[in-house]
């Protein structure tokens, strides 16, 4: 009995130091973040300044005053077609779903950081989200009078099924100045409406979020109201499911008043418009009461969250599912505010770390609002938008540091790393802060198998993948979810492609789970490469079909990496689940029941499609691609630099949505003379992705040796597959 009662004393003691211990770190933690509190609201950041009709590197920019509205200038600005967003919603997307949502209002150091940059930056630890299926609404905000979302974000967003505002700001002495011309009639106020709306219509992004914060004149609330109302029947007849949100400040009498529920003081603005984000400081029971108010329309009530928890319901950080439980118990919509305070308070242990853990939060109390794949085709290479390298088809063509959001793909459900999984399990009632998502087979026992989206790992494309790390025992396996799917299946096959690279005999499959009209269940396996007979005796028990690849090819370019491909016939059922299954084969594990042997594997991609390699992407002679804006500038020792503008179209009218990665080459003159003198060819350099049929090259360095530059612009589709560099389209500039 004495080790039992000595073990159990010193669990004890140590618990109870374990507690003081995270007591004295949530004091530091709040001290610190009151303080952050404490310091005024972060301004935007201005670019460098530029006259925005010159050519130079496209930026994402707002727009500061109302002559500049009124003006239509910002469409004169050589910037614009840069800023246009290239992904649409799903057709058919029909608006918001009737259940309470999630809106999230970035407000992320003042907006314009890194993703001002629209071909992109350097910066591969630049704030990003990639919890998209949390969300129905995405905001972007900053403290400017017109924000105009960035395209990366919109083209995340949008591939991801979630809508994206811009904001509308009036505040301070500014805005009032801003209120009185806007306001002076009801002609003006239904101008400017127009405006926005138009700006919303060219950039490809979803309505607006309207935050007036001054006090007013009773005279102007009837322009104000009609300003609401032509804003939002403009949108509406423009862009069918728009959306325009009035932000709880202003009153119906004219005074700056937030009132923090839905009441007769706002609800005019709220009957205007599509909805209502009510400020952050409200109390348990103004939900229930908004909801009362707003009748059938309660999920139109956006209940404010602030992250950094200024007065906010709960307390926001850690706690902001205090306030998310009560929202959803009550039936009304959440907004959350600034979710980027994980980034800019620098959360331990590391950001990507502290991000999964905050949104898990949200997911416990809402689970997930978005699901995906919906349509075919569907692809994702786990990118995030950021990164160490980028890759081609399991070919690094650059070892630069990068971030541009608009190269996420669809991004997976999120990942738990299992080490770090277990030692939180210990703690969760100590620390309190986080209820982890656990997944684990065989023995009962939490696998100890790491899974992670790693950005530093060689990808096969672009620059992320999802990287499997640690034991299996025995003849045990590990399996952790991708994606919560809603695809309607008909009478022919898909086509499954996936990438792999492993060490030793780590295998990596698809587990995919079906149901049909009935709630009819069935999970199919397709398996990785390996003898189909000890895989079959592995895993029959387990699935409705197990399903060998029809093909698997080595890359000769890029040793290591599998690719495998599969098809399933699955008439009338609907895909609901993909996870993936770690496992080790059968003929390896066999006797070894206690054995722990190492796991390691990286999955690089998963394309789903109706036909096996369905993409089309029109050959080089259907582009014409041609050069503008060309401005040389001369260097040292006879070298020099060039800047310029690559434009392309497709010759038969307007093309499909792809991407493009953009190449130089440098073709230099040979030494000698006579007929038999050529040019050689260097290798092509990677430039950067373009989004738009536009890419815009600065500053150039050509050595004096070279005599053209060839750019080659590599076509790619939305199934990830990419014109052979030899077959695309290209131009030559003569040096």
């Amino acid at each position: 009995m004495f080790p039992l009662q000595f073990l159990l004393h010193f669990l004890s003691t140590a618990v109870r130091r374990i507690k003081i211990f995270a007591r004295s770190l949530t004091m530091s933690e709040n001290l610190k973040n009151h303080q952050v509190q404490e310091e005024p609201q972060s301004t935007a950041q201005d670019p460098d300044p530029i006259d925005p009709v010159l050519p130079a590197t496209p930026i994402s920019y707002p727009i500061k005053t109302l002559e500049e509205l009124e003006s239509r200038s910002y469409f004169e600005s050589f910037h614009y077609p840069f800023n246009t967003a290239s992904v649409s919603l799903e057709t058919g997307h029909g608006g918001l779903p009737n259940r309470p949502r999630i809106l999230v209002c970035h407000d992320m150091k003042g907006g314009y950081v890194d993703d001002k940059w629209v071909q992109g930056g350097d910066n591969p630890d630049a704030y990003a989200i990639w919890h998209w299926y949390l969300m129905d609404v995405f905001v972007y905000f900053s403290h400017n009078l017109v924000t105009l979302p960035p395209p990366c974000w919109t083209n995340a967003a949008h591939r991801h099924g979630v809508q994206v505002l811009g904001t509308f700001i009036a505040e301070w002495e500014e805005g009032q100045r801003t209120c009185d011309k806007l306001l002076s009639t009801q002609d003006s106020a239904q101008m400017y409406a127009e405006r926005l709306a138009e700006l919303a219509v060219a950039l490809g992004f979803d309505g607006w979020l309207i935050n007036m914060e001054v006090k007013l004149k009773l005279e102007q609330i009837p322009h104000l109201l009609e300003f609401v109302r032509h804003l939002t029947e403009t949108m509406h007849s423009k862009v069918p499911g728009s959306l325009v949100i009035w932000y709880d400040s202003v009153t119906i009498e004219g005074n700056l008043s937030w009132q923090d529920q839905l009441n007769n003081y706002n609800k005019p603005f709220f009957d205007l418009c599509d909805g209502i984000f009510v400020n952050y400081t409200w109390q348990e029971s103004y939900p229930r009461l908004s909801a009362a108010v707003a009748g059938d329309r309660k999920y139109d009530v956006y209940m404010g969250i602030d992250v950094f928890g200024r007065n906010t319901y709960g307390g926001g950080q850690w706690k902001a599912s205090v306030a998310l439980d009560v929202l959803k118990k009550d039936e009304v919509s959440a907004a959350i505010f600034a979710p980027g305070w994980v980034y800019e308070t620098k959360q331990p242990p590391n950001f990507e770390t502290a991000q999964n853990r905050w949104w898990s939060l949200v997911e416990n109390s809402w689970g997930v609002l978005q699901r995906y794949p919906k349509s075919l085709p569907f692809h994702s290479n786990f990118d995030q938008g950021r990164g160490y390298h980028y890759s081609v088809d399991g070919n690094q063509i650059s070892e630069a540091p990068w971030c541009n959001i608009s190269c996420q793909s669809f991004q997976v459900l999120y990942i738990l790393n299992s080490t770090c999984a277990f030692f939180l399990l210990m703690f969760i009632h100590v620390i309190d802060i986080w209820q982890p998502f656990l997944e684990f087979h065989g023995d009962g026992s939490v696998s100890p198998i790491d899974v992670s989206v790693n950005l530093k790992e060689a990808s096969f494309s672009r620059g992320g993948n999802i990287t499997f790390k640690g034991t299996l025992k025995g003849n045990a396996d590990f399996t952790t979810r991708l994606f919560e799917a809603e695809l309607p299946l008909g009478n022919l096959p898909i086509y499954f492609t996936y990438s792999v690279k492993s060490k030793g005999s780590s295998l990596v499959g698809l587990s995919l789970e079906f149901s049909s009209e009935k709630n009819e269940k069935n999970t199919v396996l397709l398996a990785s490469h390996g003898d189909a007979l000890h895989t079959m005796s592995q895993f029959i028990s387990r699935f409705s079909k197990v399903i060998m690849p029809h093909q698997v090819t080595k890359l000769e370019s890029s040793p290591g990496w599998v690719i495998l491909e599969s098809s399933i016939l699955m008439e009338g059922y609907t895909l609901k689940g993909i996870r993936a299954l770690c496992y080790r084969p059968l003929s390896m594990t066999s006797g070894s029941d206690d054995q722990s042997t190492e796991f390691y594997a990286v999955l690089g991609h998963i394309t789903i499609e109706t036909e096996k390699h369905s993409s089309f992407l029109p050959p080089s002679s259907s582009w014409l691609v041609e050069g503008q804006d060309i401005k040389w500038t001369s260097k040292s020792q006879g070298s020099k630099t060039v800047s310029l503008e690559i434009s392309w179209k497709w010759r038969d009218g307007n093309s499909p949505y792809f991407s493009y990665i953009v190449y130089v080459q440098k073709i230099t003159k040979m030494e000698g003379t006579g007929p038999d003198r050529v040019a050689s060819e260097g290798a092509r350099k990677y430039l950067g992705v373009a989004q738009v049929r536009s890419f815009y090259v600065s500053d150039h360095v050509v050595p004096p040796s070279v005599v053209s530059l060839k750019f080659v612009i590599q076509v790619c589709g939305v199934d990830g597959a990419c014109q052979k560099l030899d077959e695309s389209p290209s131009f030559t500039l003569e040096c």
